[in-house]
């Protein structure tokens, strides 16, 4: 493998020819394959190359991994594709992986570590990461686990390679075996050419694999056969690819119960249970709470005032922290994540109280965080939405992370509704619903109308998702 550094503005040509500006001496790349444009923004720009340009980069909404064909549809910027450190270019079937200068790399400005148990947990982590030995993580859904998995990775001596992040929940069982290990041209329709799996381009690096006591039996078979051997085959193909990475894996299932009852094989739990770390919920975690909210606040207000001096500076109240130490947080670090973000949003620059916290009374510490309490829609009793008018405003936005905002700031129908002296609950119960609806509707079709991976994409329960779908008048998705 070889190591170019990148100029720091421009465009870089890369291709088979000798005189581009990077060389990539394979058969199967273009004289002028494609060209770098360095920004900022980072992007690849296709130049007609005759085997294609496409690049895995993480989806930020599902948390995983998928591979983009560059100008086929893809969400580019003047037929150019925007990159991101980590991303990784396929020139035909040569492999280009964009890295960090090793100075830019740093430990997560996110990670709060105060609870004893939590010290204990990443002093375990520290010392495990040194070696090879795979890892399964366990805790409650969004407690925090792929922060962990990242920590570890930049801990181990693979911090430099790839740390590949795969939803099992998220992907087809078909899909799922072809993105993992690949296959060849012809392998099936639409295989017009031969594309390396997932586990390939992790060469040298960690896998970490999410919602592990999802994978399907079949798939179950297959890993466990990568594991013990490090050789993948690709659908359709006749000789294995020797690889090396590290499998860190996760989930919120008792694997151990899983293996009773026949759903998991046991010699793939034995060889993914190298060490355990069980992560503890948040509500285990109060000394954590305010600091988190504290960092969650300004990381939006940068996000949705960027221009302002002020933006860093966000303060919670005595009266907002003291309601955020009384909520259970079934949702764990998620849903303290959404209820600040919409925070922000509704305080609209001035100091977080609990009237901008929007926090659901039904909540029920002893209810599993993989089970969010039931929305209750607007259309409920009028007797309940007039005794506390915030509550199903609340309980809307939670179900589909509607309060997640972005560099683009407030989603437009809430931001209509922000304006003015004051926050309307019709208005802004109007806005949220709309888009929640439509957060549904981009999940379902993520999912190709699965029910149960959209409901583990949102969320939420798969008996939550099939409540919404009633609600909003939405078709119900047929079984292939």
């Amino acid at each position: 493998m070889t190591t170019r550094p990148l100029p720091g503005s421009g465009s870089v040509v890369l291709g088979r020819d000798e005189d581009a500006g990077i060389c990539v001496p394979d058969s199967s790349v273009s004289r002028r394959h494609a060209v770098l444009h360095l920004g900022p923004p980072l992007r690849i720009e296709d130049l007609g190359s005759s085997n294609g340009t496409r690049v895995r980069t993480r989806h930020s909404s599902a948390a995983t991994e998928r591979l983009i064909d560059v100008g086929k549809g893809a969400p580019a910027r003047g037929g150019a594709f925007e990159l991101s450190p980590g991303d990784v270019i396929y020139l035909g079937a040569a492999r280009v992986i964009l890295r960090q200068k090793d100075g830019e790399r740093g430990a997560r400005k996110d990670v709060i570590v105060k609870d004893d148990a939590m010290r204990a947990v990443y002093e375990l982590a520290e010392r495990v990461s040194k070696g090879p030995i795979n890892i399964l993580l366990l805790g409650e859904t969004g407690v925090g686990k792929e922060v962990l998995a990242e920590s570890i990775h930049r801990a181990s001596p693979r911090a430099a390679r790839p740390l590949l992040r795969l939803s099992c929940v998220a992907l087809s069982e078909s899909l799922l075996e072809s993105e993992l290990f690949g296959h060849e041209r012809g392998a099936f329709t639409g295989a017009v050419r031969a594309k390396p799996g997932l586990l390939e381009t992790a060469e040298g690096g960690t896998v970490f694999l999410d919602e592990i006591g999802e994978l399907p039996p079949s798939i179950q078979a297959k890993l466990l056969r990568v594991i013990e051997e490090r050789k993948v085959m690709r659908v359709g193909g006749l000789t294995p690819t020797k690889i090396d990475v590290r499998f860190i894996s996760a989930t919120h299932r008792n694997l151990e119960a899983e293996v009773s009852r026949g759903a998991f094989r046991q010699d793939l739990y034995f060889r993914l249970n190298g060490v355990t770390l069980t992560i503890p919920p948040l509500r285990e975690r109060p000394g954590e709470v305010a600091a988190l909210a504290q960092l969650f606040a300004e990381r939006t207000a940068k996000e949705l005032f960027p221009s302002e001096a002020s933006a860093a500076a966000v303060p919670l109240s005595p009266a907002a922290l003291a309601a955020l130490q009384r909520h259970s947080w079934p949702g764990n670090i998620r849903e303290l994540r959404n209820v600040i973000e919409r925070a922000v949003i509704l305080a609209n620059g001035s100091p977080i109280g609990p009237e901008h916290l929007l926090l659901s009374p039904l909540a029920d510490p002893t209810r599993p965080s993989h089970e969010p309490t039931l929305p209750v829609h607007p259309s409920a009793s009028p007797a309940s939405a007039a005794a506390s008018p915030g509550a199903n405003v609340a309980n809307v936005v939670n179900v589909a992370n509607v309060a997640n905002v972005n560099a683009k700031g407030v989603p437009d129908g809430a931001k209509g509704a922000l304006d003015g002296a004051g926050v309307s609950p019709t208005r802004l119960r109007d806005a949220m619903e709309a888009h929640e609806r439509e957060r549904i509707v981009q999940a379902l079709e993520q999912c190709m109308g699965n029910q149960t991976r959209a409901a583990a994409l949102l969320g939420i329960s798969r008996r939550t998702l099939v409540e919404r779908i009633r609600v909003y008048g939405l078709p119900r998705p047929r079984k292939a």
